[in-house]
């Protein structure tokens, strides 16, 4: 395991008010080295998280955030009644600096609880110079700013090679030497994105949508854009492109970008690819798109052709399922098989239509990518338990199983098990009721994708939580109870 086991999570139902009395009691809980530290209000997996990315115990981290809360409320309270002459906060341990512009004020801060910190600059002094810099400075060479209150200045982080000309903007914008600090990065800044079928995605200033994730980006319509054509959310580049005659594309991601096997259906969830089967006509299919999300019908014929303005595009899947403008490119699916992406039509989803798809197998084909599947990986596994159940998440994100009223069990053995997606890290959590509240009983924390879990207990109400450590996608599970 990767996470410092504990015999037990309590999930309270409400979270208690936080005093400042109770940054000195729960440092005492966790200078007695308490096994069964109280984390009610916390979410299952983040007392783990701060085990491993802080190094701390687990009571430790408990009266961390226990302090940090008191600490913050405290912080809000003093801010609010210092106005105009408050300079910002800062925890360090157990103990809250406030910078305050006065004597006065700094009293205040005093008679609060706090460490008072006497400065120049009021916090909206600052806020507003790092605006002004921002802003003076060529937008390519900044990589951000923000308000460093232990030093009462302005940080403006810039690219490398670039300080110079960033100092001269700042200079002449008139802001007064000494407000703003410049830092060089490594490097700047990007988005992290999962790239899911039926997302939207750019091409300058045109929308299409993600048809299927596939080995280093998407597929997607041929019409969305050319060889050498960059997209943003995500960022790519036009790898494969073939319009008219055909009309698949193959977009290649940035590293940053991870390409997710499952589709939005645009309820709150996603649906997992399992491959990439041709479906007959007659069958029933669905299509996800930016613009009018979800809609099914049915395949009407294969291999049709098309005539657009640009040309005719030959090999198609005709339906009756509607599309829209900037559904483009989009996720069709039979099941959990990928079938195309959307090439065009008539009609709306209002009024209805025909539209057509250029078939995934002949694009994967031609860029020479594999298709991913299940979200990440197929979930295959906890197939022989009594009651099943299913779901998507996305990273750092819980769900209740079989909900969170949960089920009853007589005293004897529960078992339950987790299939999540590969590459992910799902964990998977046993709660009992009592006295109102929830208490983890059981739990299968490693770094896979997969648990299980076998309790020993007596009768109650009990429920699983579903955890998406990191990672996203598609699980499958079950569990059994014998008395």
């Amino acid at each position: 395991m990767r996470r410092t086991s504990f015999r037990a999570i309590t999930v309270a139902t409400a979270a208690a008010t936080l005093l400042a009395a109770s940054i000195t009691a729960a440092t005492a809980g966790a200078a007695a080295g308490s096994d069964k530290p109280d984390v009610s209000g916390y979410a299952p997996g983040m007392v783990a998280a701060m085990e491993r990315d802080l190094g701390l115990t687990t009571s430790q981290a408990v009266a961390r955030m226990k302090t940090d809360e008191a600490l913050s409320e405290k912080q809000h309270a003093i801010a609010k009644a210092l106005d105009k002459d408050y300079a910002g906060a800062w925890v360090d341990g157990t103990e809250l600096f406030v910078a305050v512009t006065d004597k006065a004020g700094a009293a205040e801060a005093r008679a609060a609880g706090a460490t008072a910190v006497t400065v120049d600059k009021s916090l909206g002094q600052l806020d507003r110079l790092a605006t002004k810099a921002f802003r003076a400075a060529p937008e390519a060479t900044v990589a951000g700013a923000y308000v460093d209150v232990e030093s009462n200045a302005v940080v403006m982080e810039v690219a490398k090679g670039a300080t110079a000309d960033v100092a001269a903007a700042v200079q002449r914008a008139g802001i007064p030497a000494g407000s703003v600090s410049l830092v060089e990065v490594a490097e700047m800044p990007r988005t992290f994105i999962n790239v899911i079928g039926g997302n939207a995605y750019y091409i300058g200033g045109s929308r299409c949508s993600v048809g299927f994730s596939v080995t280093g980006g998407f597929v997607s319509a041929g019409h969305c854009g050319d060889v050498g054509n960059t997209t943003t959310s995500p960022s790519g580049t036009f790898r494969v492109s073939s319009f008219p005659g055909n009309d698949y594309s193959y977009v290649n991601t940035g590293t940053d970008d991870t390409p997710i096997g499952a589709v939005n259906d645009y309820n709150g969830g996603t649906v997992n690819v399992a491959g990439s089967t041709a479906a007959a006509v007659g069958a029933t299919v669905c299509r996800s798109g930016s613009t009018t999300g979800w809609h099914c019908g049915t395949i009407q014929a294969l291999n049709a052709s098309v005539t657009y303005a640009e040309g005719t595009v030959s090999g198609l899947i005709r339906t009756n399922v509607c599309a829209e403008p900037g559904d483009s490119g989009g996720s069709l699916l039979a099941g959990t098989q990928a079938q195309g992406m959307t090439s065009g039509g008539s009609g709306n989803c209002s009024s209805g239509g025909t539209t057509y798809f250029q078939p995934v197998n002949e694009a994967l084909s031609a860029a020479s990518v594999s298709l991913i599947t299940g979200g990440g990986g197929t979930p295959t596994g906890c197939t022989g338990e009594e009651t099943s159940f299913s779901g998507s998440l996305s990273s750092g994100s819980f769900a209740y199983k079989p909900g969170s009223t949960g089920f009853s069990a007589l005293t004897g053995t529960i078992e339950g098990c987790l299939d999540g997606p590969s590459g992910a890290d799902f964990d998977l959590y046993l709660q009992k009721s009592s006295s109102g509240s929830w208490t983890t009983v059981a739990q299968g924390i490693t770094s896979s994708p997969d648990e299980s879990v076998t309790y020993s207990g007596t009768s109650g109400t009990y429920r699983w939580v579903v955890d998406a450590y990191s990672g996203s996608g598609s699980y499958t599970g079950g569990y059994s109870t014998t008395p």
